[in-house]
């Protein structure tokens, strides 16, 4: 290993750097990615679906129901209660860096 270009000491060529992280396009990181996606949805009540790890579902007591599909780093969210999904869409937000594209669409009258 060697130091990162920009930033080698001369008097240090030994040393190099420890990454605390994966890096965006090594082997691990879709993996890592999902590890800690998982972990916060888990920790707000979603559960994955058995046929598609990808798929979180978390049923409200008012019969209500949230969907959230993830691909890769895309997201889509449905369900019948706006304030709901606003509600995820923020706590989301505090926890990744987010960018809505605005896609909504009412599907059902």
């Amino acid at each position: 290993m060697e130091q990162s270009e920009g930033f080698e000491a001369k008097s240090k060529r030994q040393l190099v750097c420890m990454k605390k992280k994966s890096l965006y396009g090594l082997k691990q990181s879709p993996r890592q990615w999902y590890k800690k996606f998982n972990s916060f949805m888990v920790e707000h009540g979603y559960d994955n679906t058995t046929s598609d790890h990808c798929v979180f579902i978390k049923r409200f007591h008012d019969g209500n129901f949230i969907i959230l599909l993830l691909y890769m780093d895309n997201m889509l969210n449905v369900g019948h209660d706006a304030k709901k999904i606003q509600s995820l869409k923020g706590e989301l937000s505090k926890y990744f860096i987010m960018k809505n594209l605005k896609l909504e669409k009412k599907l059902f009258t």
